[in-house]
C-alpha cells in the first residue's frame, strides 16, 4: 500500500517515470500520387512495399515498388498487364490489389468488356517471379461467382488459418446498387461454399448520387475484424463506412458484422479533401504504426461523371486508435506534411488538444483532430518550428501575453508570428521525447500546468517533466 501512495504522489506531482510511446509518429507528404485511384500496397518481407492502383484510362494495371511508403511517391512505374483488345477483360480495368499467397503473387482486379462496358466482373491474375514489376503474369481467368452479375473490388484475407474473399456486386432480387459479400477461398481464384451479403446500403450516406458498398479493407486488431467499405457515388459523397466482428465469431454469419451507424471518414472543407474512399491498410517501416492509405480529390465540384474526373490522388495518414480497441480515422488532412500527436511524458493517456480554442492536456480524444498538429517551418523563420491545427488550418498553437496557450488564426504580425513559433528541443525529462522552447522568451517552454497549456520557465523538477512531450 504505502508503494502505491508513491506512485500516486509522483504522477500527482508530475514526476512519475514514463514509457515511450509504442506507435510513435510516422509521417508523410501528400498526396503521393497524382491521378492514382483505388490504391492497393503490400509491404511484402523482401522489404519493399508494392503500390498498385486505377489509372484513369481504365486500360492497364500498374505497379511501383519502394524501401519506404513515401519512396512510393517518386518510383518507377511498371505495366504489369495490358487490357484486351475484344472481348472480356477489355474495358474498365479497375481497382487492382496485389497480394502475396503461398509463394506467388496474385493481383485482383476488375474488368468489363468491349462488348458491354458494364459487364464488371472480378479477374485474378497470377506470377511465380520474385519481384512482380518483373515476373511473367498469368492470367487465372474470372473468379466464378454463383450470381453473375455486375461485381468489382475483390479482396482477400485471413482470419485464423481460413483465407476469405470479400467484394461487392449487384443482386437485383436484393435491390438497386452495390452489397459487400463474403466467401471462402479454396484456392486465390475459386471460392468455397455459399457466399454471404455482410453489407447492405441502408442509412441516407450510403446512398447520396449512387447506392452503394463496394471497395473492402480489412484490418485486424485487439481480437476485432473491421472492414472498411466506401459508400454513395464516386464524387465529394464518397466516404468510408466501417463493419466490425469479433475474430473468434463466424464471418460467414451475416449476423457476427456490426456496421458502425455514421460514416468513420467524410469529406472536409477546411481541409480541401473531398470524397475520400476505396482504401487499404499498410503498416509504417518499423513496423509499429498503422497507415491509412486512401484516394481523394482536392475541390468538390465535378462537371460531369465523376468516373470520367481523372483526379483521385493516393494519400497516406496514420491510423489511430481509441482506448477501447476501435480504430479512429480522424479527418482527411490538408495536403502537405502528415499531423502528428504530442502525449504527455508525464500523463501518457493524455493528449494536447484544444477545446473552444484553449490548449490542454486530456485522455480519450475521440474527436481525433482536435489533438493533431502539424510541425511546420516556424512562423519566425528557419530554425524554429510552429504546431499548426490540423482541423483548423492557418490557426497555430500561441502563447498569448499572460502565458496562456490557444489556437489563433495566424493574422500575418510579426508578434503572432513571434509568439507562435518555438525552438525544437530534446525532451527536458527525457531525450527521446520532446520540448518547446518559446521562441520570443527565451527560457520559457510549452507546458501544462492543472492540465492547460502555458509556457513558464522549466526550472524544477516537475516542470521539465511537464514540458515534455512524445510525437505520435
Amino acid at each position: 500500500m504505502a508503494a502505491l501512495f508513491v506512485i500516486l504522489a509522483a504522477l500527482a506531482s508530475g514526476t512519475a517515470e514514463a514509457a515511450t510511446p509504442a506507435s510513435p509518429a510516422v509521417t508523410y507528404t501528400n498526396p503521393v500520387a497524382e491521378q492514382r485511384a483505388d490504391p492497393h500496397i503490400f509491404k511484402h518481407t523482401d522489404g519493399y512495399y508494392y503500390f498498385t492502383a486505377t489509372v484513369p484510362a481504365y486500360d492497364r494495371i500498374v505497379m511501383r515498388r519502394a524501401t519506404t511508403l513515401q519512396g512510393l511517391s517518386t518510383a518507377a512505374e511498371t505495366t504489369i498487364w495490358t487490357k484486351h483488345a475484344s472481348g472480356d477483360m477489355g474495358a474498365h480495368i479497375w481497382a487492382p490489389e496485389i497480394h502475396y499467397i503461398g509463394g506467388k503473387w496474385y493481383v485482383y482486379f476488375a474488368a468489363g468488356s468491349t462488348s458491354d462496358i458494364w459487364k464488371i466482373r472480378p479477374y485474378v491474375l497470377e506470377t511465380s517471379g520474385a519481384n512482380p514489376l518483373t515476373g511473367t503474369w498469368t492470367e487465372k481467368g474470372r473468379i466464378a461467382l454463383p450470381l453473375d452479375t455486375f461485381s468489382l473490388d475483390a479482396t482477400t484475407f485471413t482470419v485464423g488459418s481460413t483465407r476469405y474473399l470479400s467484394w461487392a456486386q449487384n443482386d437485383p432480387a436484393v435491390g438497386d446498387g452495390t452489397n459487400i459479400y463474403l466467401a471462402r477461398l479454396s484456392n486465390p481464384w475459386t471460392i468455397s461454399g455459399s457466399p454471404v451479403m455482410i453489407s447492405r446500403p441502408t442509412n441516407a450516406w450510403e446512398k447520396v448520387g449512387h447506392t452503394v458498398n463496394e471497395g473492402p479493407a480489412v484490418i485486424q486488431r485487439n481480437g476485432k475484424v473491421f472492414m472498411t467499405f466506401s459508400a454513395s457515388a464516386t464524387d465529394s459523397n464518397y466516404c468510408l463506412g466501417l463493419l466490425t466482428a469479433s475474430a473468434s465469431a463466424d464471418l460467414m454469419n451475416a449476423a457476427s458484422w456490426a456496421k458502425t451507424p455514421t460514416p468513420v471518414f467524410t469529406s472536409n472543407t477546411a481541409t480541401g479533401q473531398y470524397g475520400p474512399g476505396h482504401n487499404t491498410f499498410t503498416t509504417s517501416e518499423d513496423g509499429r504504426s498503422d497507415v491509412l492509405v486512401y484516394h481523394d480529390r482536392n475541390y468538390k465540384d465535378i462537371s460531369g461523371d465523376p468516373l470520367n474526373d481523372p483526379n483521385r490522388r493516393t494519400r497516406y495518414q496514420k491510423l489511430y486508435w481509441n482506448a477501447d480497441g476501435t480504430p479512429n480515422f480522424g479527418i482527411p488532412v490538408a495536403d502537405g506534411v502528415t499531423p502528428v500527436r504530442f502525449s504527455s511524458y508525464n500523463f501518457p493517456d493524455r493528449f494536447i488538444r484544444h477545446w473552444e480554442y484553449r490548449a490542454k492536456i486530456e485522455p480519450n480524444v475521440t474527436n481525433l483532430a482536435d489533438s493533431q498538429f502539424r510541425v511546420v517551418t516556424g512562423l519566425a523563420g528557419t530554425g524554429t518550428v510552429s504546431l499548426e491545427s490540423a482541423n483548423f488550418p492557418g490557426h497555430y498553437l500561441r502563447h498569448r501575453s499572460n502565458g496562456e496557450v490557444w489556437v489563433d488564426r495566424n493574422d500575418g504580425s510579426t508578434a503572432f508570428k513571434g509568439d507562435a513559433s518555438f525552438y525544437r528541443r530534446a525532451g527536458l525529462a527525457d531525450a527521446a521525447g520532446v520540448s518547446f522552447e518559446s521562441y520570443n522568451v527565451a527560457g520559457s517552454y510549452l507546458r501544462h500546468y492543472e492540465y492547460l497549456l502555458v509556457t513558464q520557465p522549466a526550472d524544477t523538477t516537475t516542470a521539465r517533466a511537464d514540458a515534455t512531450f512524445y510525437a505520435e
